[in-house]
């Protein structure tokens, strides 16, 4: 039940048009609201954990570049580089996080020029100036505390016949208040902002891409 110190509606940080109130989550009231025009759902942001939590939550992943199964779980980004890109084509793993595996795996592979930012644990922003073929973002739309600033930089940053590769859980269309409820998604407190196929069309029509490409494990914008 919503409780009446929440705004019966906010404006979604992807579109800027009016989102409505979805649910409260968890004991200590994780607040949840719902955009009918790109149809995400995001966390207020009076609830993000603070800045030292965040990281300590990053630094808890354990993503070694060695393990096997994490390349496994990375391989529907290494592979679609490989199938569209040569070895010599410059690529960007923005949110690379603690353990950037999908470059790790790359530059095995032959793929020299990558280049790694993450705000926490790979900072330069010098990275941010210059132009890609490619761009990894692999498990970090879901943190994006601005979505829509994000994707007009992650396109900025592309060459004109770039390809953003992406993977995060997506939302089922029309999810009921118990199906997200329910969902082991959004358990986690730096996950904010979800997405539906619908979102991912929208920001593909709205942000300067020609398509995007929607498979199980992968999504491409070019």
């Amino acid at each position: 039940m919503k409780r009446s110190s929440e705004a019966k509606s906010l404006p979604c940080p992807l579109c800027e048009q009016q989102a409505d109130y979805f649910c409260k989550i968890g004991r200590k009231g994780r607040f949840y609201y719902k955009c009918s025009t790109c149809q995400s759902v995001f966390l207020i942001p009076k609830k993000y954990v603070d800045h030292s939590s965040e990281r300590a939550r990053y630094e808890e992943h354990n993503n070694d570049v060695e393990d096997l199964r994490y390349q496994e779980f990375v391989s529907p980004i290494t592979k679609a580089i490989q199938d569209h890109f040569p070895t010599n084509a410059e690529g960007l793993d923005y949110g690379c996080g603690t353990g950037p595996v999908a470059s790790v795996v790359l530059e095995d592979l032959g793929y020299k020029t990558l280049a790694l930012y993450d705000p926490f644990f790979q900072p330069d922003e010098g990275y941010l100036s210059k132009s890609y073929d490619y761009i990894i973002c692999c498990e970090v739309m879901e943190h994006f505390y601005y979505p829509k600033k994000e994707f007009l930089k992650l396109r900025n940053l592309l060459k004109p016949f770039g390809k953003l590769f992406c993977k995060t859980s997506l939302l089922k269309s029309k999810s009921s208040v118990k199906e997200f409820s329910d969902w082991w998604y959004n358990n986690d407190p730096t996950h904010v902002f979800f997405y539906t196929v619908e979102t991912l069309e929208y920001i593909s029509g709205h942000f300067g891409f020609k398509k995007v490409k929607i498979e199980p494990k992968l999504i491409t914008f070019s």
